[in-house]
């Protein structure tokens, strides 16, 4: 009889982070009758701010965010999934990456988790109040504006949402923020996308200031007072019959120039293996299982889960069940913004994000916000020596 190999994993506190990874955890045990694999939740911030090298000490899997890359590869606390996974395997993977999944997690010629879920910020409206109130799908940040005058407009305004969409402002309006190793973004595009998103934040609730995504839409599903958020990242949950009172529909999002939309910053999970994990082929195996198209197409969706592979996207079942969720949003995810994932980069993304915040909440001067911003960046970068 074989000995039992016991797995413990750790995913995020949502119906989309926790459900497809107890089924397919599930389903692996009763293809593999000698493993037991158990998973356990965290909250969406610890998801984003707690340390990777912590987590690796306690549990065999984890989901992780693709900005620990960096930190990962130099602290060596998961192992490169290439080291296990075939190159065949892998290069299916690649090729079928939606826009730069597969690349947000490879960080020093290695893979250091597969991309098992791909999300990026769209924009969300209740399909019944614009019947109701005989709206439009605002396409300029001037119909957004006039929209939003309406009291209907909602985004995520919380540190780390605000930081994500400043960078969509600044992608957007033709720069990418932190290509220099001591500033964010130049005066001019870091001043215009300040004032712009200042200007749309005026004009929405302060409560959604303390609102993660999850938190928007279940406000959006629950109450009427929301018919449209521009940007926040998706969440094809929402977008299914039965999963909350009201179905979101999800679209590609507004342009600033009228020939572009917004560029926005790429998001998802990954599934990595801690290095201290006592049964690397085993696990190495149930990361293959997660993320092969068959699986991601049906069981990983079916549970809860919002794919990282392209043939789930593509899916016409995958799409009839989401209202065209992945369809219609798989523009903005190919052209989402890899943003830095550098050792010291978490650093600088738990702090830049108050200081925006602020700025929003309160106003100011945007010299003074993108000189804070310049010390903070600047600071992480030195990080990767220490």
């Amino acid at each position: 009889m074989e000995n039992t190999i016991n797995l413990k994993g750790i995913t995020w506190n949502h119906s989309r982070g926790l459900l497809p990874m107890v089924a397919t955890a599930q389903r692996f045990s009763e293809l593999h009758p000698n493993v037991n694999i158990t998973w356990e939740k965290r909250s969406l911030q610890q998801f984003a701010d707690f340390s990777i090298q912590e987590l690796a000490e306690r549990f065999d899997l984890l989901v992780i965010d693709h900005p620990w890359a960096g930190f990962a590869a130099k602290t060596q606390s998961i192992v490169p999934l290439d080291a296990y996974l075939s190159k065949a395997y892998l290069q299916n993977q690649q090729e079928n990456s939606v826009g730069q999944s597969y690349e947000s997690y490879t960080y020093d010629e290695h893979l250091w988790a597969l991309p098992i879920d791909a999300a990026t910020p769209v924009a969300a409206l209740r399909p019944d109040l614009f019947a109701d109130k005989d709206l439009q799908m605002p396409k300029s940040f001037n119909d957004l504006l006039a929209l939003a005058d309406k009291g209907l407009v909602a985004f995520a305004g919380i540190p780390i949402d605000v930081l994500m969409n400043f960078y969509t402002l600044c992608c957007s309006l033709g720069e990418d923020p932190c290509q220099t190793d001591d500033e964010v973004i130049s005066k001019e595009t870091g001043i215009n996308a300040l004032q712009m998103y200042r200007e749309l934040a005026s004009k929405i609730d302060k409560a959604n200031f303390n609102r993660n995504p999850i938190q928007v839409y279940e406000a959006m599903t629950s109450t009427n007072a929301i018919a449209y958020c521009p940007f926040a990242y998706g969440y094809s949950n929402y977008s299914r019959k039965g999963y909350a009172a009201k179905v979101l529909h999800f679209h590609d999002m507004i342009s600033l120039d009228g020939k572009t939309n917004l560029r926005s910053t790429l998001g998802g999970t990954g599934l990595a293996i801690s290095s201290k994990c006592k049964a690397l082929d085993v696990a190495a195996k149930y990361v293959e299982f997660v993320g092969a198209p068959e699986c991601q197409s049906t069981f990983f969706y079916e549970s809860g889960g919002q794919p990282g592979h392209l043939a789930a996207w593509q899916h016409d079942e995958v799409n009839r069940q989401s209202h065209n969720y992945f369809l219609n949003t798989l523009p903005a995810l190919q052209r989402a913004f890899l943003r830095p994932r550098y050792h010291g980069s978490m650093y600088f993304q738990d702090h830049a994000g108050d200081i925006v915040r602020d700025y929003l909440i309160n106003g100011g001067n945007e010299m003074l916000v993108l000189s804070i911003m310049n010390q903070l960046y600047q600071k992480s970068k030195s990080l990767v020596l220490s």
